[in-house]
């Protein structure tokens, strides 16, 4: 049989195909009618569906508020987020009660639409708060007053920046001093098993020195289960001077922090206590007592709704037992309330936009920003965020510098030209090349009224192995030294050299020094490695000032009850110091030292001395006269 299909229109012949049809006759079977969808039937009646998506969605409220802990604040965007996705449960709870009614997609809209008339009204109305609050505080139309967020005062370097003292220079970066911390808490066998080091070391300054603070935390969530009774037992403090590590203990242990859990957890304690504020990232601090507390400080909008980012006040927590009070004053001792960053950005709107916003753009006058980098000093008893200011059109040079009290957030700029901080730490690398030594970022230091950028010289263990001097204005002019009075000797040598300072300015006048004064109370005197000491104790003192009688002769003739004025070096404690000189009331080195014929044998007369003399065993030869 010949194959054949025809293809009429409106027709298909299925005998070519073997004739195969349902009803035997080669007609279209009919096709099966679609099946109707039964309505879903709704739950109860219209109240109980409204209070059923009520209960679930203030239950998702609940539970989403305790995890995520949004600020009840409408300068909040995360009060914004939080009430969209209310919304939206309360929407998606409704149409499961109500039944899924509707034809399509356009169906199933409107029929929502009647559902959540509420919830659609909320969101179209902080669709509307949201755009009028981001519009007015959009830096397009309000440049200026971004620009006015960091009150900046000029001043002058030489005047305003004294030389430090050496124990007030931190020789530690923050990677070195979380490079200690952990290796002193490796050396204790009872914490180490325990407990870890937040990473978050604070620098502030203490009993009058820098030191990084931070706290401890719990190894893990078993061993946060069987600790958290007692609570953390202790922290740390860096010495950024000496880099001593020292782990404190603590009678009781610190119970709310950012390593605990549920309720004593230091962000959900804050939110609990103060619902309607926003906070900056708290901070870990000691008082002067050593007691530990966290510095939460207080975010406010100052722009619009949204824009101006700045602190009003902190809230301190005691750290031991969850005690906190807000401050919009902070106390004293308080170091960090502003963070750098901030700072920084303030700047930078500062440097864009104080000649209009057009002006960041078109011609850019005057535009400058900070540089990527900053450091800290103690100055007083406050810490001063440190970073360089440089011109937008060029980043190989610097235009001069911010000092920022972390504290109050008073800051200085200092119009000084000269090399950024990566140049300058590229020519104290370059110096030391051969040591393969990496320098930290700069702290800026006067020294004989120069500018200076001081480094630390870490090697590969990444421990401070020598220190660098670059001249700010003159980078080409570099000192390192294996200890910082070296290195200062070694700088102002160099910039002698370079006719910056004149050559009695090269002397290095030790900034450490104190002096003390009155009557001589007990007078005592040892041999030490083949030099004479004598030991002076004041009245009403307890301390001894050990003094050469090599550098200080006037020490052999002294009596009780001279009237003395000693310098002695500062910075230690002990029941003995280290004396560098003495004056005595009515008596002077030229009356005590007469000058004696070269080789003469002959001593003194009566009441004269004479002048040291070396000995073979080297020790000196005794001194007539002495009382």
């Amino acid at each position: 049989m010949p194959f054949h299909i025809n293809f009429t229109p409106g027709r298909f012949d299925s005998s070519g195909f073997g004739g195969f049809n349902n009803s035997g006759d080669g007609t279209t079977p009919p096709q099966r009618p679609k099946k109707q969808r039964k309505p879903r039937k709704a739950i109860g009646n219209g109240f109980t569906r409204v209070l059923i998506n009520l209960l679930v969605t203030l239950l998702f409220g609940l539970i989403y508020f305790y995890v995520e802990l949004p600020a009840l604040n409408f300068q909040s965007q995360d009060l914004y987020a939080f009430m969209f996705l209310l919304c939206a449960v309360y929407c998606v709870c409704a149409i499961f009660t109500s039944g899924f009614q509707g034809e399509g997609a356009k169906g199933y809209l409107h029929f929502v639409k009647k559902q959540c008339t509420v919830p659609f009204s909320l969101v179209i109305a902080m669709i509307i708060v949201v755009a009028v609050g981001s519009l007015s505080g959009w830096v397009v139309l309000r440049a200026k007053s971004y620009s006015q967020l960091l009150p900046i005062q000029t001043g002058d370097f030489t005047q305003e920046v004294d030389e430090i003292s050496y124990d007030q220079i931190p020789m530690l970066d923050a990677d070195s001093a979380v490079l200690l911390g952990n290796r002193k808490l490796g050396e204790l066998a009872d914490m180490v098993s325990q407990f870890e080091i937040l990473d978050t070391y604070t620098q502030i300054n203490y009993k009058g020195r820098p030191v990084r603070v931070t706290s401890l935390a719990y190894g893990d969530i078993i061993k946060w289960f069987t600790n958290r009774a007692s609570g953390l037992p202790a922290y740390l403090i860096i010495d950024m001077v000496t880099q001593d590590a020292q782990v404190v203990r603590l009678n009781e242990g610190m119970k709310y922090t950012v390593a605990e859990h549920f309720g004593r957890n230091l962000y959900r304690h804050l939110r609990f206590n103060y619902p309607t504020m926003m906070f900056d990232t708290p901070v870990f601090e000691i008082d002067d007592e050593g007691t530990p507390y966290w510095i939460c400080p207080r975010i406010v909008k100052t722009i619009g709704l949204f824009g101006g980012t700045d602190i009003k006040g902190a809230v301190l927590v005691n750290a031991i037992n969850g005690e906190s009070k807000y401050y919009e004053e902070v106390p004293s001792w308080v170091d960090r309330v502003y963070n750098s960053n901030l700072i920084m950005q303030q700047y930078d709107y500062y440097g864009s936009y104080h000649n209009g916003f057009l002006n960041s753009i078109f011609g850019q006058r005057d535009v400058t920003k900070s540089t990527d980098g900053y450091n800290y000093i103690v100055i007083g008893d406050d810490v001063y965020m440190y970073t360089g200011v440089t011109s937008v059109t060029s980043d190989e040079s610097n235009i001069g510098f911010i000092l920022s009290n972390q504290r109050t957030k008073e800051t200085h700029f200092y119009s000084i030209a000269g090399a950024t901080e990566n140049s300058a730490r590229g020519s104290a690398q370059s110096k030391v090349q051969q040591m393969n030594y990496t320098a930290t970022f700069p702290l800026l230091l006067n020294i004989a009224d120069q500018p200076t950028y001081f480094m630390s010289l870490k090697g590969a263990d990444g421990l401070v192995k020598m220190y660098a001097m670059v001249n700010v204005q003159q980078y080409q002019i570099v000192a390192t030294g294996s200890t910082l009075a070296e290195c200062e000797v070694n700088y102002r040598t160099a910039l002698a050299d370079n006719g910056l300072i004149t050559g009695n300015q090269t002397e290095v006048v030790p900034s450490d020094q104190k002096e003390t004064s009155g009557a001589v109370a007990e007078i005592r005197m040892a041999v030490m490695d083949g030099n004479s000491y004598y030991f002076l104790r004041l009245e009403g003192a307890d301390t001894f000032y050990a003094l050469s009688a090599a550098k200080n002769p006037l020490a052999v003739i002294l009596n009780v009850g001279d009237q003395v004025n000693i310098t002695y070096t500062a910075g230690s404690e002990g029941s003995i110091l280290s004396g560098s000189s003495v004056t005595v009331e009515g008596k002077t080195a030229q009356a005590v030292l007469p000058e004696t014929p070269s080789g003469s044998g002959d001593t003194a007369g009566a009441g004269d001395a004479q002048t040291p003399q070396a000995v073979p065993d080297g020790t000196e030869s005794p001194v007539s006269g002495a009382a």
